[in-house]
């Protein structure tokens, strides 16, 4: 049976949305519900150290998917994190800043890791 496959999407646009998004708004979506008036309550240590940790694990895993990747995906982190760099007319927010640079040294601890074919 012969299914109908989804329009393909302009990736250069999917990706500029995505990053504008995450960059102005956390990555918070117009259509999820926010309240500000909610009362969240603070992470426990506990929580925070468990953070730490899959933290830690995602990015030695990212490093591990990076060096095994091609130089194309190796290319687009770089370019991810130079396109969230602060540009001209652009308010530069410090955690976005550090997230980029962040992203460009994992691609850098990647390449330790790279094997010759």
């Amino acid at each position: 049976m012969k299914t109908k496959s989804a329009p393909a999407l302009d990736a250069t646009k999917v990706l500029r949305q995505a990053l504008s998004r995450w960059e102005n708004e956390g990555g918070w979506l117009k259509s999820e519900p926010y309240d500000p008036g909610v009362d969240i309550p603070d992470l426990t240590n506990v929580e925070i150290l468990h953070l730490r940790v899959r933290l830690i694990a995602l990015e030695n895993l990212m490093i591990a998917v990076l060096a095994e990747g091609s130089d194309r995906q190796r290319q687009m982190a770089c370019d991810m994190a130079a396109y969230i760099s602060p540009r001209s007319g652009f308010t530069p927010h410090v955690l976005t800043v550090k997230a980029a640079d962040h992203m460009t040294d994992l691609v850098g601890r990647a390449a330790q890791f790279r094997t010759v074919r």
